[in-house]
């Protein structure tokens, strides 16, 4: 096991002694990360009408966060500024970044988990290990880097661990628990089952690669690469937020469709008119005209029967406003 008394490799004297393939490396995670950013301030601003809702501001928030993240590394890892200007610049990138991003999670639980009690619970614990992890981890960086006793660097190493496990944990739960309550949900979708399967492997496939992300953050900080882990943290959070823009478009298009048939089912039962009597039904035909006081031929199937058959009904459902139309207009 590493030395938690020393301090961290990179958090002083950043990539100066390391070698030109290693500062390459970490340019080209910076570099990945802002171009990344570069096109999700363009997808946010293309996507969202109104600047409302904890999703958008989280969301916003946490894009805007990689900006002074990546500056701050540059300053910091490539000795283009003081240590304390990089250091500060780079803190406040990673809390606006990181812990926002599983707010982002958490903001679109609300459309496949209806538990409103359990969200409001869950929404208090996030905001709760938030400030624990948080507020530590900034006193023990700037204790470790400004201080350097073995004190200090081993608080920061300790505490450095605890604060990328907890954050990779919560957003692990968030995943798992979204991916449960869709699959869960999909499986009651009206739309073909082919449909709902495709759907359904492409929200997992994108989850489990979050996953996969966060598990790799965890496993480099714990190999003691710190300026790694740093560095390759941002790349990481900029791809999640770009896997993010995919859930939520699988998502506005189940929920557009969902809302289609509804809507067309709606349309459907107002052509019956508000002025029928609905016992002028019987069990199987129509005895009486609908409100215009003449007789009409009657209909092969009941409007109940009709909706009981589900999705299966829907040929009968339009013969039957075909009869209906054709009285109409005679």
């Amino acid at each position: 096991m590493d030395n938690l008394e020393e301090v961290p490799p990179g958090l002083v004297h950043g990539l100066k002694h390391h070698t030109w393939e290693l500062k390459a490396t970490v340019a080209v995670f910076l570099t990945i990360a802002l171009f990344n950013n570069i096109e999700l301030l363009v997808l946010i601003c293309w996507t969202f009408r109104q600047p409302r809702g904890l999703y958008f501001w989280s969301l916003l928030l946490s894009v805007i966060g990689i900006i002074p993240y990546v500056i701050g590394a540059i300053l910091h890892y490539y000795n283009v500024g003081p240590l304390a200007l990089g250091i500060t610049v780079m803190y406040f990138g990673f809390v606006a970044l990181v812990p926002m991003q599983s707010f982002v999670l958490y903001s679109r639980l609300y459309l496949v988990f209806y538990n409103e009690r359990f969200l409001r619970i869950l929404l208090h614990v996030l905001i709760a290990v938030t400030v624990v992890l948080v507020i530590p981890t900034t006193v023990t960086t700037f204790g470790s880097a400004f201080i350097r006793t073995p004190a200090w660097n081993y608080a920061y190493n300790v505490i450095e661990r605890l604060q990328v496990t907890g954050f990779c944990a919560q957003e692990l739960f968030l995943s798992g628990l979204y991916i449960w309550s869709t699959v869960g949900l999909l499986h009651l979708s009206p739309e073909g089952k082919n449909r709902v399967k495709r759907i359904i492997y492409e929200l997992l496939a994108i989850s489990c690669a979050v996953m996969v992300l966060d598990i790799a953050l965890i496993v480099i900080e714990y190999m003691n690469l710190y300026y790694l882990q740093v560095c390759l943290k941002v790349m990481v959070y900029s791809i999640k937020l770009k896997l993010e823009f995919a859930v939520l478009g699988r998502l506005v298009a189940v929920t557009k469709s969902r809302r289609i048939k509804q809507k067309m089912r709606v349309e459907r039962l107002e052509f019956i008119g508000p002025n029928v009597d609905m016992s002028q039904w019987t069990a199987g035909t129509v005895t009486e005209g609908v409100g215009m006081g003449t007789d009409e031929p009657q209909a092969s199937a009941s409007v109940k029967e009709i909706d009981d058959a589900g999705p299966m009904g829907e040929g009968a459902r339009d013969e039957l406003d075909k009869e209906r139309s054709s009285t109409v207009r005679n």
